[in-house]
């Protein structure tokens, strides 16, 4: 009996798979009477999981595009796929896959030439090759041209960290082959930031990008209730009678 239960048990702690959201996917039982065939069940797994992957994705309402000349449509299509992908941390090549989903008409031809091409090539299915084609493809060189030295330039200046950060995610697009790596998109978004701000950073450990982004934010934080407090400083009782003896013994 004891033998029996902990059988049990164990068959209760195996691990299923995990999908990219974190959800266990249910591995299909399989059949005493046909025998088990263990390829088709990994098979059955990963194909649940991309399902459960693609139902996510479809829970944001993807826009379908048709194409176009018009470079603001192609721009606020890509930007909304963009915003959903960095939502849901998909890799890049399950990017690839679920952006055509949502190609039709004149763009889905387009980009039946490109999946020939890349697989005559042999080229990576990865969103910086996508966006680079997509980029080509609907955007007139010298708008490309303008977006990518506006990448380059941009400087945070007046801005929030929140909206210099959403700026410089616009325009990275322009630009992928600038931040092919995690570090060089890091070390744009920091350079790009204010003085005081990259003083605090220089010294701080950052991995990721989103480290960087939350690491700013809080030097920015900080520094906004410094300025608040000295700004309710000046004005409690005495402090200017304290500022104009300051100025006579100056005089």
């Amino acid at each position: 009996m004891e033998g029996t239960r902990s059988g049990r048990d164990r068959g209760r702690s195996s691990r299923q798979p995990l999908t990219e959201e974190g959800t266990r996917v249910q591995m299909p039982k399989p059949n005493p009477e046909i025998g088990v065939d263990s390829n088709a069940l990994v098979a059955a797994a990963i194909q649940q999981g991309e399902d459960k992957a693609l139902e996510w994705f479809q829970k944001f309402s993807p826009p379908q595009f048709i194409g176009g000349p018009n470079p603001d449509v192609a721009e606020k299509w890509l930007e909304k796929m963009i915003d959903i992908f960095a939502a849901l941390h998909y890799t890049e090549e399950r990017q690839v896959i679920f952006v055509v989903f949502q190609l039709e008409g004149a763009a889905r031809s387009w980009w039946n030439m490109i999946r020939m091409k890349w697989e005559r090539e042999q080229t990576p299915r990865t969103w910086v090759n996508f966006m680079r084609e997509f980029n080509a493809k609907y955007f007139p060189p010298l708008i490309q041209e303008q977006k990518e030295d506006e990448f380059i330039k941009l400087r945070q200046g007046a801005q929030t960290v929140v909206e210099y950060e959403s700026h410089i995610t616009r325009l990275s697009k322009f630009a992928p082959e600038l931040i092919v790596t995690e570090q060089r998109r890091i070390q744009r978004f920091t350079q790009g930031l204010n003085v005081e701000i990259q003083k605090d950073l220089a010294v701080a450990q950052i991995n990721t990008f989103s480290d960087a982004v939350k690491k700013a934010l809080r030097v920015e934080n900080l520094r906004l209730q410094v300025r608040t407090f000295q700004v309710k400083k000046r004005g409690w009782p005495g402090s200017s009678s304290r500022q104009e003896n300051e100025r006579e013994l100056e005089e």
